[in-house]
C-alpha cells in the first residue's frame, strides 16, 4: 500500500505539471467547447465500467489466491475465460456504438457539450479504442494481484505524457483535431495497457501462450467458474457509475458549456487525490483476500481514518491552492467558485473513507451485500443531483453525490465490517480452543 501510495503520489506530480500544460494548451489552442466535449468523451469510460462484466474481480482474486499463478489450473482456466468474456463485451458495445452513430443518437444520449460534425464521430472512435483496451487491461489486474500494483501505476502514468504530446503536435503543426483530443487521450490508454499485459505475463512466464491458445478451444476447454465473486461485482459495476459517474451527463443537460467546464476543471484537479487513494486502497484487495485465507481477523477501521484524515488534509490544501492553480491552468477562461470546491473537498474525503471498508468486503459475501444499499444509491443520487444541479450549478451533482457515498456505501460498510469482525473473531477464538 505504501508503494502504491508513494509511487502513484510521484506519478501526480509529473502527470500534474504536465497536464497542466496539456489543458491550458487546449482552452487556448481549441476553445473551451473543444474542452468541454473533451472532458465529456473521456468521462464515457467512467459509465463503463460494466464492460469486462465483473471479470477483472475474478482475475485479481484468482492470482491473489494462488501459491503458483503460472502453474495454477484454475487461474489458467479463469484467464481462458475472462478473456473470452470481454471480447464478446466489446464486439457488443462496439455495435451499440454503430447502431447509435448511424441513427443519429449520440447527440441525444450525451447532451449539448457534444459538438456537432467531430461530436459523433469522435464518440464513436472513443468507444471502438476503449472496448479494443478491455482484454489488454487485464494485465493490469495480474500486476495487482501479484503485489506490483506500482509497477501498474508507474505504466498508467504514461497517460498524461502521451497525452500532452499528441496536444503538442496537433498545436505545433496547425493540426485542427480539437474534436478528437479524447480518441488520442483513448487510444494511448490502450497502448498503455498493452505494455501492461506485457509486463504482467513476462513475470508469470509460459502462462501467455497456454491461455492465448486456450481461448479459441471453446469446446475443447471450458473457463472456470467465477460468478460467486464476478456477479456481485458486476451489478455493483453497472450500478456505482450510474450513481456516480453521470455529473457530466447532467450538467451537459440541464446547465450551461461554462458550468460543464467549470466542473471538468475542479474535478480534473481533485481527482488528482482521488487517484492516489484508490491507487493506496486497491493494494489492499489481496491483503484482505490473504487474511481470510489465513484466518488474520485484520480491521479496516485504521487504515479508514487514515485515509480520511491524509484526503482531509490534502485536500483543504489543494482548496487553499486554487486561486493561484486555477488561472494558471486555464489562463483566466475557466473560474471555480466557493460551492464547488467545498462539495469536491467533502466528495473526496468521504470516498476516502469508505474505501478500505470497500476492499475489506471483496469476498462472495461483502461483495453480496453491498448491492442493495449501491442499487439505492442510483435513484437517491440521481435525484438529489438534479436537483441541486438546477438550484447551484456545478457544485450541485459533487453535492448530491457526497451525500449519496455517506449513505448507501460509508455507513451500511460501517455496520457490515463490525458485525463481521465479531463473527470472525468468534470463529479464531473457537480454532483457537480446538
Amino acid at each position: 500500500m505504501g508503494r502504491s501510495a508513494g509511487t502513484k503520489l510521484l506519478v501526480l506530480g509529473v502527470s500534474g505539471l504536465v497536464s497542466i500544460v496539456s489543458i491550458r494548451l487546449v482552452l487556448e489552442h481549441f476553445g473551451v467547447e473543444a474542452y468541454a466535449q473533451y472532458g465529456l468523451l473521456v468521462s464515457m469510460a467512467a459509465l463503463l465500467p460494466f464492460a469486462d462484466l465483473g471479470m477483472g474481480a475474478a482475475v485479481l482474486t484468482s492470482v491473489a489466491g494462488s501459491v503458483d499463478p503460472t502453474r495454477d489450473e484454475h487461474v489458467r482456466r479463469t484467464l481462458v475465460g475472462v478473456f473470452r468474456v470481454v471480447a464478446l463485451s466489446g464486439a457488443a458495445l462496439v455495435a451499440v456504438g454503430v447502431g447509435l452513430t448511424l441513427a443519429g443518437g449520440w447527440p441525444v444520449l450525451l447532451g449539448d457539450g457534444l459538438q456537432p460534425g467531430s461530436g459523433p464521430v469522435a464518440a464513436l472512435a472513443c468507444l471502438v479504442l476503449f472496448c479494443l483496451t478491455l482484454p489488454l487491461a487485464v494485465g493490469q489486474r495480474i500486476l495487482t494481484a501479484l503485489g506490483r500494483n506500482h509497477v501498474r501505476i508507474l505504466v498508467q502514468g504514461l497517460a498524461s505524457p502521451i497525452f500532452a504530446t499528441t496536444v503538442a503536435v496537433l498545436v505545433l503543426t496547425g493540426g485542427h483535431g480539437g474534436g478528437y483530443l479524447a480518441a488520442f487521450s483513448y487510444a494511448g490508454a490502450a497502448a498503455i495497457a498493452a505494455l501492461g499485459s506485457v509486463l504482467a505475463f513476462r513475470a508469470l512466464p509460459g502462462l501467455a501462450g497456454g491461455v492465448l491458445r486456450d481461448v479459441w478451444r471453446v469446446r475443447a476447454v471450458r473457463g472456470a467458474p467465477v460468478l460467486g465473486v464476478a456477479g456481485p461485482w458486476l451489478v455493483l459495476t453497472l450500478a456505482l457509475p450510474l450513481a456516480m459517474q453521470t455529473d457530466r451527463l447532467l450538467l451537459s443537460h440541464l446547465a450551461t458549456a461554462t458550468d460543464l467546464a467549470e466542473y471538468g476543471l475542479g474535478f480534473s484537479l481533485f481527482s488528482l487525490l482521488s487517484q492516489t487513494v484508490s491507487a493506496a486502497g486497491v493494494a489492499l484487495w489481496p491483503v484482505f483476500a490473504r487474511a481470510r485465507t489465513t484466518g488474520d481477523v485484520r480491521s479496516p477501521f485504521g487504515m479508514a481514518t487514515a485515509f480520511g484524515a491524509a484526503a482531509a488534509l490534502a485536500a483543504l490544501v489543494l482548496a487553499l491552492l486554487l486561486p493561484w492553480v486555477v488561472p494558471l491552468v486555464s489562463g483566466g477562461a475557466v473560474h471555480l467558485d466557493g460551492r464547488l470546491t467545498g462539495a469536491l473537498v467533502a466528495l473526496v474525503v468521504v470516498q476516502a473513507a469508505n474505501y478500505p471498508l470497500g476492499m475489506y468486503m471483496t469476498d462472495a459475501a461483502g461483495l453480496r451485500f453491498q448491492v442493495p444499499p449501491v442499487l439505492l444509491m442510483v435513484p437517491l443520487n440521481l435525484g438529489l443531483s438534479w436537483w441541486l444541479t438546477l438550484q447551484i450549478g456545478a457544485a450541485g451533482p459533487v453535492v448530491g453525490s457526497a451525500v449519496a457515498v455517506a449513505l448507501c456505501q460509508f455507513a451500511p460498510g460501517v455496520w457490515f465490517v463490525r458485525r463481521d469482525l465479531r463473527r470472525r473473531a468468534r470463529e479464531a477464538g473457537r480454532v483457537a480452543v480446538g
